[in-house]
């Protein structure tokens, strides 16, 4: 097990990569060295950077989708459930679907790596769990997004309650997307 990459075991050791010495980073252009980028790094460097930024960014979603499934399963055996309006079981039960897909897609990535370590494919391991990690980050905007409406369905009955859910939806696309698209664009052209 490795501290530096969240205790998760390498493909391969880092001392068999570089012919069993520790090597510096590269702070020349990289011509020449068998550095691929700005940052000297090789493509297999690259990816074991990727990967682990992708682990950390996995935990803060993974923990939080699993710990709202988590009390949305509880809520079915409550009291208070057999009385809801078919319209709130059936809201309910598409909240509970989703989060359990946003499970899957986010915990994917670990049993992924799991399945092709050691195979020498991390830089496309990296890829397909990047795919699987924005398909569980969608997902779990849906359900946070079906839990909150249904929450306040409930909760309220008032006819404002779908224009409070969309506004909180557009605070995350806000958060989670435009924001990070705009910066994206607007300072990548500048660099």
């Amino acid at each position: 097990m490795n501290e530096r990459n969240g205790g998760m075991p390498e493909d391969e050791p880092r001392e068999e990569r570089h012919g069993g010495r520790a090597q510096e980073p590269d702070s020349g252009t990289g011509a020449g060295t068998g550095r691929e980028d700005g940052r000297g790094e090789t493509e297999e460097e690259r990816a074991d950077r990727r990967w682990q930024e992708l682990l950390q960014e996995i935990r803060v979603a993974q923990t939080g989708v699993q710990i709202l499934l988590g009390f949305l399963l509880t809520v079915v055996f409550t009291p208070l459930f057999h009385d809801l309006e078919q319209t709130d079981k059936t809201i309910y039960l598409v909240t509970v679907v989703l989060g359990s897909l946003a499970t899957g897609a986010l915990i994917g990535p670990v049993s992924f790596h799991r399945i092709v370590s050691g195979r020498r494919v991390k830089p496309h391991a990296v890829v397909w769990a990047s795919r699987l990690t924005f398909t569980g980050i969608l997902l779990l905007l849906a359900t946070l997004t079906a839990a909150l409406f249904l929450i306040l369905r409930v909760a309220t009955h008032d006819p404002y309650v779908p224009w409070l859910v969309s506004g909180v939806l557009a605070w995350y696309l806000i958060c989670w997307f435009a924001l990070p698209l705009w910066v994206r664009t607007h300072y990548a052209d500048r660099s």
